[in-house]
């Protein structure tokens, strides 16, 4: 067998101006909202933004930036009931 890698990147650009939830690495802080973009370091751009912690809803953020380092999961596209356009 064999490893073959995988780019990521087309499947960012899939999730474009869908709603998506970006988990933390550390702790249970999720961001939910609208994919507005990313770039070649693969930062996201998020819009109508929620900040989730331990699955309870703390606050509505807006427009964000998150740093690829910080985050490790993508769920595309999110199921939530809370995301307003």
């Amino acid at each position: 067998m064999s490893f073959v890698p995988i780019n990521p990147r087309p499947m960012l650009q899939d999730l474009v101006n869908k709603d998506i939830v970006v988990r933390l690495k550390w702790g249970e802080t999720e961001y939910h909202g609208r994919l507005v973009s990313s770039d070649s370091y693969m930062n996201i751009q998020l819009t109508s933004a929620q900040e989730f912690i331990d699955q309870k809803f703390t606050s509505d953020l807006g427009q964000i930036l998150i740093r690829w380092v910080s985050s490790s999961l993508y769920a595309p596209p999110s199921s939530r009931k809370a995301l307003v356009d």
